[in-house]
């Protein structure tokens, strides 16, 4: 049995996670990984897997908010469909072989990835520098590589895909909102790809909560930081009308950084 107090700490992290997906418009990969990281070795899981299933259970509980993210982009039309169906093909490749490397990788590989890409993701927050779009969108060979890319580095620090495919679809001189809603698409089925993977590559694996895992993924944590997640997402929406969000943005760079250093630290 799981006790109340892990509980507990799941359910603040959906409500956490669902408001700043929502607010912000950022998956929670950011926030999950190194919470759960600590929370994991907190509930004695083995060193040289504790990155791993924070990667999986991350990933996985990013499914839930992903689709609802595309629905609500569909329903104002502001998916392009046509770039959706050639990247996505990449992305589920690149993510689904990402998490393949992510097994041969040690935790502290993976933590020293995921906190040097954090750090460049909390700067391109903070400075919130749009690149200029400087060329025509690529054909199908460029997007299906484009994607691959994205799809591998998403499965590696267990994120959407969000902080690299609207700066990429922008550059392609693609309009904002179509590039947030294009690429609100693309992370359903590189959550689903990258679950799929951390599923299969930790089967097998043993470790204090085997019982409750499939794979890399931590099946509480996962029910419970969706159902907040669920909750929370559209409040965090409807906020974002209404609060600062460039002054927010900037705290929440500094926090992704603070929560990647912690990370580091608790591994080493």
């Amino acid at each position: 049995m799981i006790g109340i107090e892990w509980i507990i700490a799941f359910l603040v992290l959906g409500a956490v996670v669902g408001f700043m997906a929502g607010l912000l418009g950022i998956g929670g990969g950011g926030i999950m990984v190194p919470i759960l990281t600590t929370i994991f070795l907190a509930q004695g899981v083995p060193l040289e897997q504790v990155v791993h299933l924070a990667l999986g259970t991350s990933m996985a509980s990013i499914v839930m908010t992903s689709f609802a993210s595309m629905r609500a982009h569909q329903s104002r039309n502001g998916i392009l469909w046509d770039v959706f169906k050639m990247m996505g093909s990449g992305v589920v490749i690149g993510t689904f072989a990402a998490t393949f490397l992510a097994t041969y990788m040690k935790s502290v590989q993976l933590a020293i990835f995921f906190s040097i890409f954090m750090a460049y993701v909390s700067i391109q927050m903070a400075i919130d520098k749009k690149p200029k779009p400087t060329r025509e969108i690529s054909g199908k060979k460029g997007l299906f590589f484009a994607g691959s890319f994205i799809g591998a580095i998403s499965a590696l620090v267990s994120i959407g895909g969000g902080s690299l495919t609207v700066p990429y679809l922008i550059w392609q001189n693609v309009d904002l909102k179509k590039a947030i809603g294009t690429s609100a698409a693309i992370g359903f089925p590189l959550s689903i790809a990258g679950t799929v993977g951390y599923i299969i590559n930790g089967l097998g694996e043993s470790s204090a909560s085997s019982d409750m895992m499939l794979g890399f993924v931590y099946l509480p944590g996962v029910l419970l930081i969706s159902f907040m997640s669920f909750f929370t997402a559209p409040y965090g929406a409807k906020m974002a009308h209404k609060l600062p969000v460039a002054k927010l943005k900037k705290v929440f760079a500094l926090l992704l950084m603070t929560l990647s250093i912690k990370m580091l630290t608790s591994i080493l």
